[in-house]
């Protein structure tokens, strides 16, 4: 075994880099479409709506420069949390 250790690279589908490098060469400002919520922000990104599909819709998401290393699920919640029920004897056994 080696004594230098390698860094991971973060994974950002192939799909999503080729659309923001074609939107980068154009000059252009669209909404990207995804799926891949496991993709990491990378800093070309900065500046670019990406809409993320949350399991029901795609919820557009702006991409700021704090956002950069975090992954795109994090910013498309999948479930709507509603409160707990008032009548709940469950917690008082």
């Amino acid at each position: 075994m080696c004594d230098t250790f390698i860094k991971k690279k973060p994974f950002i589908a192939t799909h999503l880099l080729r659309k923001i490098n074609k939107l980068t060469k154009k000059s252009e400002k669209e909404t990207i479409l995804t799926w891949s919520r496991a993709s990491t922000i990378i800093p070309i990104m900065i500046g670019y709506t990406i809409s993320i599909y949350n399991g029901k819709g795609h919820l557009p998401i702006y991409i700021t420069d704090r956002m950069v290393g975090h992954k795109l699920g994090e910013f498309a919640p999948t479930i709507n949390f509603r409160g707990h029920e008032k009548n709940d004897n469950r917690s008082r056994r």
